[in-house]
């Protein structure tokens, strides 16, 4: 593929060059750096093309002692970058944003991403591939070589090779978003691409605000955790000796803990009825019944947080903002719901022993905001049950209120155990778990657990329609939506009954969890805008919570403004329900 472009390092040269790009409102937008890191490399490159002038700006010849804040030549290119009525064509557009926010001060407006669009084309495809080389391949029929990707960008003088690669990506995006319209309106994937790409800001600037993480306090922590493993670890070889076929003449026998084969055999020789998986939900039922097993399942749980949140947690804190930036993918699963890696802070331990330990900086506040049951007021929303909408409607306690319809007794005889029961029946139906599912959940027998669901569905009769119609349009029609339009086509084995039974329970779960997202994502878009000017950055989000830092001046009116976002976004997905998210303002990171 041969483009043409004009090579762009002199301040008539940038003139000249955004008078031509002013022309045109739709613009392809790449950047070339010399590290992923914004921190740590520089914004070489800014490439724009309107599909047939293509013009790669060398930002080394603009900045003064390594910075290109300020510079008044560059004021054109800041102006053009941040309209929002000129659409900026860029594939995985969070990364040229972070760089542009960090390096030239200015926010990315008017964002088309190709890489998020074709992800949502695909619609849960797991076969497909969304890199620019592939999506050119698959949407446009073009392949490009991605070779000089690698090269050094930070040479004194760019060879042509790289300029004509770094020209090459800009200019295939305007054809490539024309074949992406095109599958977006014909798919219905209009809204939800529209969703996604107004929330690519907020997550640049997330990422780049960074979360504060109190070294010492995580570092006292993990001594705790080092001590507790050593004890648990000594406490379970104890309970599990007599379990062990060899004898032993000098001391109790000792077994590889973390060996699921050694530690099944000892348990089974203990007399303990093993299931064939030793899945933490799996061996919960008996560890009422069997304190070896819940002394296990201790062992597990400290030794999971060791391992996955030890010192290598530290290894993440960039030494010039001492804050950890971890990097979330916007469309980390096909329900829309985010992933995190680099570290993974979605899976932070909720033990507050952890969680204290991200804190606001000195003079700051966190003001931490989660939604109150989304995924049961999404459910309860699709189903139109009257007595389902009501519990929220109330303002009753959900779960407390299941409870007395299910037990037939008066809200004022629900005893904790009735609420703990109705609590994870209600989760669960919202996971299409099954009566088997259940029974292990709680220790019920087969019929017991089905009594159980038999009377909540009796009490929730159009949660139980809305559940057996979706379940069966679903399986015949082999896709959902989420509110927004997300789309996931469902793939099965027709001939497999456990690949429908586990395609029904995905494809009836994926429009709540995806319907969450989808106002996640909302309410991250209009937090943005509120929050313009002021102190408060966005720092974190796991699921259904949000965490943002301000002064603590405005760490009030910083609450409210996050509330009505979420709210707010609620409101636009959900008409029948209430939504409410419930807000606190703290120094660390707590429940």
């Amino acid at each position: 593929m041969e483009v043409y472009f004009r090579y762009v390092n002199t301040a008539d040269g940038l003139k000249d060059a955004l008078d031509d790009l002013r022309r045109s409102d739709i613009l392809g937008f790449d950047t070339e750096t010399t590290e992923l890191d914004p921190y740590r490399g520089e914004l070489r490159l800014v490439q724009l093309s309107d599909g047939k002038n293509s013009h790669v700006i060398d930002l080394r010849a603009f900045a003064s002692n390594g910075s290109l804040h300020g510079n008044e030549q560059l004021a054109p290119l800041y102006d053009l970058l941040s309209d929002p009525t000129r659409t900026k064509i860029a594939h995985n557009a969070k990364f040229d944003a972070k760089w542009a926010r960090h390096h030239l001060g200015c926010e990315v407006n008017g964002i088309f991403d190709t890489y998020l669009a074709s992800q949502l084309i695909a619609a849960g495809d797991t076969d497909r591939r969304h890199s620019l080389a592939d999506a050119a391949q698959y949407f446009c029929g073009i392949e490009l070589d991605k070779s000089m990707q690698v090269s050094d960008w930070s040479a004194a003088e760019l060879s042509h090779q790289q300029l004509e690669y770094a020209a090459r990506d800009a200019v295939i995006m305007r054809q490539l978003r024309d074949q992406m319209v095109e599958r977006l309106a014909s798919d219905e994937l209009e809204r939800v691409a529209a969703l996604e790409f107004e929330c690519v800001v907020p997550i640049a600037e997330m990422e780049l605000n960074g979360i504060y993480l109190d070294q010492p306090r995580w570092r006292e922590q993990l001594e705790k955790v080092k001590t507790a493993q050593a004890k648990t670890a000594d406490e379970l070889q104890e309970m599990l000796s007599a379990g062990v076929a060899q004898a032993s003449l000098f001391g109790r026998a000792e077994i590889n803990l973390d060996s699921q084969h050694q530690v099944t055999d000892a348990l089974l020789n203990l007399g303990v009825p093993m299931p064939a998986s030793t899945r933490a939900w799996q061996l919960q039922p008996l560890a009422e019944q069997y304190p070896v097993v819940a002394k296990l399942l201790e062992y597990r749980g400290v030794a999971k947080s060791l391992s996955s949140f030890g010192e290598n947690i530290l290894e993440f804190i960039e030494p010039q903002t001492g804050r950890i930036h971890a990097d979330f993918r916007q469309i980390g699963a096909p329900t829309g719901r985010f992933s995190c890696s680099n570290p993974n802070l979605q899976q932070i331990p909720h033990d507050r022993n952890y969680r204290r330990c991200f804190t606001a900086a000195a003079g700051n506040k966190l003001v931490i905001a989660d939604y109150s049951q989304i995924e049961l007021r999404i459910l309860a929303e699709f189903s139109g049950d009257e007595a389902f909408i009501d519990a929220f409607v109330s303002g009753q306690d959900f779960h407390a209120a299941s409870a007395s319809r299910v037990f037939g007794v008066s809200p004022d005889e629900v005893t904790d155990d009735m609420r703990s029961f109705a609590k994870r029946l209600n989760f669960g139906i919202v996971y299409g778990i099954g009566a088997s599912r259940f029974g292990l959940m709680t220790g019920l027998s087969q019929n017991e657990a089905e009594d159980a669901m038999r009377k909540y569905f009796g009490t929730f009769r159009k949660l139980d329609s809305y559940l057996r119609n979706e379940g069966r349009r679903l399986i015949e029609e082999k896709d959902v939506r989420t509110a927004s339009g997300r789309l996931l086509r469902l793939r099965f084995d027709e001939k497999s009954r456990e690949e429908i039974a586990s395609a029904r329970r995905y494809g009836i779960n994926m429009p709540i969890q995806g319907t969450s997202a989808d106002i996640l994502k909302r309410s991250l878009r209009l937090l943005h805008d509120s929050i313009r000017g002021t102190s408060a950055k966005l720092v974190n989000i796991v699921h259904d919570e949000v965490i943002v830092e301000c002064s603590a001046g405005e760490a009030d009116q910083t609450a409210e403004n996050l509330e009505n976002a979420m709210c707010s976004a609620g409101r636009e997905y959900l008409q029948k329900v209430p939504v409410k998210a419930d807000v606190k303002i703290a120094d660390e990171w707590s429940k």
